[in-house]
């Protein structure tokens, strides 16, 4: 890995299910630095292309998929580089037997759902949890268990727990799904002092109202390939958004935020 490696570099990638092509990226490269949002419609690959990048499925024979210029790594090494957060993992910590808050973010360090007897953990890793929490603002749940928790609360707790290990990178599936307009208000205020921090965001979600104005790029997914790639100010317009849903879109701006509503 060297310091200047692209965030993402994809090539020659083609994921099958039942002899169907589901994602087919010929080149996709995202710089570090470089906070994108990756939009579409449900069935557009979204998920497809987390699971890939998180190494829950594999491509076909032939592709190359790099993170910071590495092809091949254990979980350890991952979320030093690139932390990834999904409602999918969400579930996983919601489950028996109940899960403390702190514990939560401390187990990231051995890629474990909660502490066990056999694992040593230090007294900076604790410290280090706790001031990723206090970085989202999630203090307060320490001493919560995790299926007590809102779902903006325990959003919040596992971005803490991709944040203790100092990512340069964060992938977010979905993060505001579940939230109510508040909670997702506050949600995303949080994770814009995540972007100032120089953490760089990959966002995926099909509510452009989501994405942040800290992030310039948009790559649009439809049918598992990339329909447009480019400029925010350029893709987020009424001609790009009615390709990519297949209905009439239109756009407003609010200051740096965008909104779009279907034409009736």
């Amino acid at each position: 890995m060297t310091d200047d490696s692209p965030l993402l570099a994809l090539a020659n990638v083609r994921v099958m299910a039942d002899e169907t092509c589901i994602l087919d990226l010929p080149a996709l490269t995202i710089a570090d630095g470089e906070s994108t949002a990756i939009l579409g419609a449900n069935g557009s690959g979204k998920s497809t292309l987390v699971k890939l990048i998180a190494r829950d499925l594999y491509p076909a024979y032939g592709a190359d998929v790099r993170i910071f210029g590495q092809d091949s790594w254990n979980v350890f090494e991952l979320r030093t580089l690139l932390g990834i957060v999904s409602t999918t993992m969400q579930l996983d910590f919601d489950a028996d037997p109940p899960l403390e808050a702190l514990d939560c973010v401390v187990s990231g360090f051995f890629a474990s759902r909660g502490l066990w007897a056999h694992q040593h953990y230090t007294q900076e890793m604790v410290d280090v949890s706790r001031t990723a929490l206090e970085e989202v603002g999630a203090t307060h749940l320490i001493g919560r268990s995790m299926a007590s928790l809102s779902t903006g609360e325990a959003r919040r707790v596992l971005i803490a727990r991709a944040l203790a290990h100092r990512p340069r990178a964060l992938l977010l599936d979905e993060p505001c799904a579940g939230l109510d307009p508040a909670a997702r208000h506050h949600f995303l205020d949080m994770l814009r002092g995540v972007a100032r921090g120089g953490t760089t965001l990959i966002l995926v979600t099909h509510h452009i109202e989501e994405i942040l104005p800290e992030i310039g790029r948009i790559v649009m997914l439809q049918d598992g390939r990339v329909l447009h790639d480019g400029a925010k100010t350029d893709l987020l317009a009424s001609d790009a958004l009615t390709a990519l849903f297949g209905l009439p879109i239109t756009v407003s701006r609010r200051g740096d935020w965008y909104d779009a509503a279907i034409v009736h």
